[in-house]
């Protein structure tokens, strides 16, 4: 308030400003917990298979229910947020997660369990959905940068993590621990967003959810999604997966079609002519796809061509994520001082390197000789995540900042699917060529797999290129139009972001 005495203006300038690393803290622990259950749930599908006397194909319904669950609700559970309040839906949605979490830990047999993970991944969608769009309202926009490349540490951490706090407990606990686990760190997120996230009031109280829309998305994405996995099991070439890809390519128009039509469209469709929003979106799904399915298919190098022990085979895999530990929060507060689209393009140049500098991966290869090829793939990941994202939310305006992360969010787990599903297709293919038949991979021979994986990786660094140029023509167009400078006075003028709103 104007009037206020200098001593109440001074406590309301600096209490909000304190209070965002424990926002930063609590938001870092959903998204913590949302990276630890994906990645701690795999370790145990051949223990639930003995233990809930099941098959490997209804097993996996574990995992690609939860995968499923988050790709169709992340958007809509966003944009609901921009219309009630994100602080309401990501503080319900802890809640979810917990429920669901402890209900998986009791469930009875395989089927209930696919049930609880749905339950389950309601909750992770609405606290992933809402945790960049909290970040970039509450924290300063000058820091943006720096606290989204903290929470991709947090995630990343929880990648590390997750592996080996679920081969500890099903070594020495039941694997019903594997979702108990959960439980208090998500009891300290819900207790510290209660306790310092603002209550970020809705900017357009009056708007409406576009159900509609939000159910053509819906069929769509379930449509594509399932494609994708179920396409893995009984081949891309089935009538049901043609129809279940058709389905989906209707979807888009359709989409596109009702939200030009709808008073309060679910997805603001002028979001997608800011080239620095669209652009950017592009590139990072590229991105998702690239490291997705190569990081599915290392292990076969390591542990088939190279013949390494499992324990060892866990260890090099966990170079990436643990660097990425490390180096996203520094690449996100470097954007914040020299900008995003510099640190961003030498992020996806050092992919770019490090994808063909695999290629030259041998038979006789060693450990290190991976990790050494590996290095630019992680450096570059971590240096081009945080300022691209950054430079995506930067494009929103508050109203729409929780429908833009549910679109990056999404984007993100259909990159994901499409990398595993797509890039693993295309390696089994490349193994038959190279054999000169359809063959198992686990019989396949050292030599067929390695020239595989050089065609892979060939094919990934095309994709990295095409991601170059046109994230290079963005950065042209900014330039030409002045939109570089224009974001840099915007960050020079912009006051810390943290109040009552």
């Amino acid at each position: 308030m104007e009037h206020s005495s200098p001593r109440l203006r001074l406590s309301t300038a600096h209490a909000p400003a304190s209070r965002k690393w424990w926002i930063l803290v609590a938001v870092g622990l959903s998204l913590f917990l949302g990276s630890v259950d994906g990645s701690i749930i795999n370790v145990a599908v051949p223990t639930l298979i003995v233990k809930l006397d099941t098959d490997f194909p209804t097993v996996q319904w574990v995992v690609l229910s939860y995968l499923l669950g988050l790709a169709l609700l992340l958007v809509g559970i966003g944009r609901l947020a921009d219309i009630v309040g994100k602080k309401r839906i990501f503080v319900l949605g802890i809640v979810f997660f917990l429920l669901g979490s402890a209900l998986c830990g009791v469930a009875p047999t395989v089927y209930w369990l696919i049930g609880f993970r749905v339950l389950q991944s309601i909750g992770a969608a609405m606290m992933i959905a809402l945790g960049t769009a909290i970040l970039t309202e509450t924290w300063p926009a000058h820091e943006r940068g720096t606290a989204l490349g903290f929470v991709a540490g947090f995630i990343s951490l929880g990648i590390v993590i997750g592996p080996a706090v679920g081969g500890l407990i099903l070594n020495y606990l039941s694997w019903r621990w594997i979702f108990y686990v959960n439980i208090p760190v998500g009891l300290i997120s819900f207790v510290l967003s209660m306790l310092f996230l603002p209550p970020m009031q809705p900017a357009e109280r009056r708007e409406h959810f576009d159900f509609v829309g939000a159910a053509v998305m819906g069929v769509g994405l379930l449509a594509f999604t399932l494609a994708l996995t179920v396409g893995q099991n009984i081949g891309f070439g089935a009538p049901l997966i043609s129809l279940l890809l058709a389905v989906g390519a209707l979807a888009l128009p359709l989409f596109v079609w009702v939200e030009s039509r709808a008073r309060f469209p679910m997805v603001d469709l002028s979001l997608f002519r800011k080239p620095e929003f669209s652009l950017n979106l592009f590139t990072a799904t590229l991105a998702f796809v690239a490291i997705a399915g190569v990081v599915l298919l290392l292990p076969f190098y390591l542990e088939l061509v190279l013949g390494l022990p499992l324990s060892q085979v866990g260890l090099l895999m966990a170079v990436v994520p643990v660097l990425m530990i490390l180096l996203q929060p520094l690449s996100g507060a470097l954007s914040d001082h020299l900008g995003t689209r510099s640190v961003s393009m030498v992020g996806l140049l050092f992919i770019f390197a490090g994808y063909m500098a695999m290629t030259t991966l041998r038979v006789d290869g060693t450990p290190w000789g991976y990790v050494l090829r590996m290095l630019p793939v992680t450096i570059g990941m971590a240096t081009f995540n945080s300022p691209n994202n950054s430079a995506i939310m930067g494009a929103v305006p508050r109203a729409r900042l929780g429908v833009a992360s549910g679109i990056l969010s999404m984007l993100r787990t259909i990159g994901q699917v499409a990398g595993i599903a797509g890039l693993g297709a295309f390696f089994t293919a490349r193994v038959a060529h190279y054999s000169g038949a359809a063959i198992d991979l686990r019989v396949a021979g050292p030599d067929a797999i390695v020239s595989a994986l050089h065609d892979q990786f060939l094919l990934v660094a095309s994709l990295i290129l095409l991601g170059i140029i046109v994230a290079g023509l963005t950065w042209r167009w900014e330039i030409r139009t002045g939109r570089t400078q224009k974001a840099a006075r915007q960050l020079v003028a912009e006051q810390p972001a943290v109040d009552g709103r």
